[in-house]
């Protein structure tokens, strides 16, 4: 068992600390997959932004696909049912989170009309923090997963 509201609250503070939205997901459950959190955090950080700031699938959508992908592991290229659980356990996590916030996308969860941003990360100031509401998705993903955990059998 996990405690959900402490997974929420540590994906939500390493959001506010600095971290993109993928890399709070992944890194609030590092200990949970047996990532180291250096690693967890450098695998996770291209898909802040929706992948580099494309602004396509959210980061904390992403984050939770690559915890998905240590829950229902599938390394081997020969075996499709591992492949089949770790694609189901993918699509789970993202249809809960679509059904809480809408979409899966980071440009309509920003309320973007870019198709893309410059590279370079918007800095983390305060107002940042009130216009975006990328801690709460992050904290969404985070209670996603923690719900899984208290639910797999």
């Amino acid at each position: 068992m996990v405690d959900t509201e402490e997974r929420v609250e540590r994906a939500k503070a390493l959001f506010r600390s600095g971290y993109n939205c993928s890399q709070s997901v992944v890194l609030a459950y590092a200990d949970v997959i047996g990532l180291d959190t250096e690693l967890a955090a450098t695998i996770s950080a291209p898909f802040g932004g929706g992948m580099g700031r494309l602004r396509e699938v959210c980061g904390a959508v992403s984050g939770m696909a690559m915890v998905a992908g240590m829950l229902a592991p599938s390394p081997s290229n020969s075996d499709p049912e591992a492949k089949r659980q770790n694609y189901a356990l993918v699509q789970h996590f993202a249809e809960a989170f679509r059904e809480q916030n809408g979409s899966i996308v980071c440009r309509t969860l920003l309320g973007l009309k870019c198709d893309k941003e410059a590279p370079e990360p918007s800095p983390r100031t305060e107002e940042y923090y009130k216009k975006r509401p990328c801690a709460e998705l992050v904290g969404d993903a985070a209670r996603i997963v923690a719900n899984y955990l208290n639910n797999i059998k």
